[in-house]
């Protein structure tokens, strides 16, 4: 068995001392398609309830996935057991664990914490990704499927470089500059005119708010968002105007599988995560519930592809959502019908059922309630929800002490059930890992794995034999080392909405703008393929190494 190698620039993080060795078995069989599928901060106890709601509900025996499991992943950020959603991710695409907020870059070092060595000198470097390794070295069509906003942490940790997750201005130009075939999700509100006309620059065709054109396009790059930010809750989904996971799945592998090079797509059950966080119960199942149909779509033409990976597995636990807890009194005599009858009936997450009850009279709160819910809440659960601090209050003074309406509901719904839950932040446990292989089990990364080992399995899956290492040298070069005996500026204009490198070479001026992947030579616009990255902490471009090339 082989050690672990790390695929950073010219650095390799001791995680093999903290984890053992590469858990797959042996020497992998690529493949011509590669799907990894990312329920967002999905504990094992949100599988477990998942699937007897299933049961119980008579939906059927067993999960998509249960097939395929084979194993468990220990997630970690480079400083911390408990990663968050960017680092964790970051790690499945670039082979280094980052620090909270960093998306798919080198993380600083924390002497203190940093869970293996971290080189200080490599902070801010943009790492390649598994995506951009598929498109630029394999010529493949790449895809982002998810049900938050498109250039939320985890597709952003796929398709962009930043140090912090939230600056969506850099991430979503670089997604938009990635020459990404397929991006299905949210986020209307995102989409600048910039980004507009880089999609009609690459023949891309963008979509918004339009379920029917989103079904009867038939072949071409296709951007199709259905929300100003995220998408509601499944089940809280409009299905006439909003598809489901499982439709856009199934409608990004139509479209990328027309590539004769094979694709790489990411789909993200974004908004398990979410529930988790707002501790919404029947939210987490039925958000996992939909992201398995997604995993039933995928495997299915997997099956019938013949040359299709599919690789399934969370960033990270949230919650700790346990199937029973302190009030449960004679937990091992519950039946099905005492753990799930009650959660069986309610028919909106408790953020779909306030966005019903902000709009309607106090008097119709308790029927309102009776009719998503089956409850019957008591006077005092009545006078909480009207004292929530997005309703109504009794007293001003006390706005900032009274929960939101969507917290007051979750307790309502909770109470009735015995799910319980540690925490409304993430959390260290290992992830269940499912994977199918074309080629059958030797080709799994079965036993406990780590972040690393999954990067590792799926640039084997890709057979990408170029080292990491070395493509991000060619790709995310320093400035500073390409340009040395250049004449050359870095343009930070108002009104500009990104620096600009300014080089300079006899009578020819190439200008080249952070977070696209075009430059101007003498003012006319030419592509260079992949994204250039600016990083404000050490005033540094990262670009390609042979930008100079550009300017002969």
């Amino acid at each position: 068995m082989k050690r672990i190698y790390l695929l950073t620039l010219l650095f390799a993080f001791s995680v093999v001392s903290l984890f053992g060795q590469y858990r797959y078995k042996k020497e992998i069989e690529p493949v011509k398609n590669v799907i990894l599928m990312i329920p967002d901060g999905t504990s094992i106890g949100v599988v477990s309830a998942a699937r007897w709601y299933k049961k119980y509900n008579k939906m059927g025996e067993a999960l998509n996935l249960d097939p395929y499991m084979c194993g468990t992943v220990i997630t970690f950020s480079s400083n911390a057991p408990i990663g968050d959603s960017a680092p964790t991710t970051a790690a499945y695409m670039t082979g280094m664990p980052q620090q909270s907020g960093n998306v798919s870059i080198y993380p600083l070092a924390d002497p203190e914490n940093d869970m293996g060595e971290v080189d200080p000198t490599m902070a801010y470097q943009p790492l390649l990704t598994i995506l951009e390794g598929a498109r630029l070295v394999k010529n493949k069509a790449t895809g982002l499927v998810v049900t938050s906003e498109f250039p939320h942490a985890t597709p952003a940790d796929c398709a962009a470089h930043y140090y912090s997750r939230g600056k969506y201005e850099y991430i979503a130009s670089q997604m938009a500059y990635q020459h990404l075939d397929v991006v299905f999700g949210g986020g209307n509100r995102l989409m600048t005119e910039d980004i507009k006309q880089q999609l009609r620059n690459t023949g891309t065709t963008y979509l918004k708010n339009d379920i029917e054109a989103f079904r009867n396009h038939k072949e071409g790059k296709l951007w199709a968002l259905f929300a100003q930010m995220s998408l509601p809750y499944d089940l809280d989904r409009n299905a006439d105007t909003i598809p489901s996971l499982e439709e856009m799945t199934r409608k990004a592998i139509d479209l990328l599988s027309q590539n004769e090079n094979g694709f790489f797509l990411m789909v993200e059950g974004s908004k398990v995560d979410w529930t988790a966080h707002s501790n919404d119960a029947i939210g987490c199942i039925t958000e996992l519930l939909a992201f398995d149909d997604a995993v039933g779509a995928a495997v299915e033409f997997a099956k019938e592809n013949g040359n299709t990976a599919i690789v399934i597995l969370p960033d990270h636990g949230n919650s700790g959502f346990t199937i029973g807890r302190h009030d449960l009194k004679n937990y091992d005599r519950a039946g099905l019908d005492k753990l799930f009858g009650n959660v069986s009936k309610y028919k909106k997450t408790a953020s779909g059922l306030e966005r019903i009850l902000l709009k309607e009279k106090p008097e119709n709160f308790k029927a309102v309630i009776k009719q998503y819910t089956d409850i019957d809440i008591t006077d005092e659960e009545l006078a909480a929800l009207l004292n929530s601090k997005n309703y109504k209050y009794e007293n001003y003074m006390k706005v900032g002490e009274t929960p939101n309406m969507t917290a007051t509901l979750v307790n309502i719904m909770n109470k009735r059930t015995y799910f319980g839950f540690t925490t409304g932040g993430h959390t260290g446990e290992e992830v269940f890992l499912a994977a199918y292989h074309p080629q059958g089990a030797e080709n799994l990364p079965i036993g406990v794995n780590n972040n690393v080992d999954i990067h590792e399995y799926m640039v084997d899956l890709l057979g990408i034999k170029t080292h990491f290492r070395t493509l991000t040298e060619q790709t995310f070069a320093k400035h500073t080392n390409v340009l040395k005996g250049v004449n050359y500026t870095i343009s930070k204009e108002k009104g500009t909405n990104f620096p600009m490198l300014v080089i300079k070479k006899g009578k020819n001026t190439l200008e080249v703008p952070a977070f696209k992947s075009v430059a101007y030579l003498n003012k006319k616009q030419i592509d260079i393929a992949s994204v250039t990255i600016y990083i404000d902490k050490n005033d540094t471009f990262y670009i390609p190494a042979n930008i100079l090339d550009y300017i002969k």
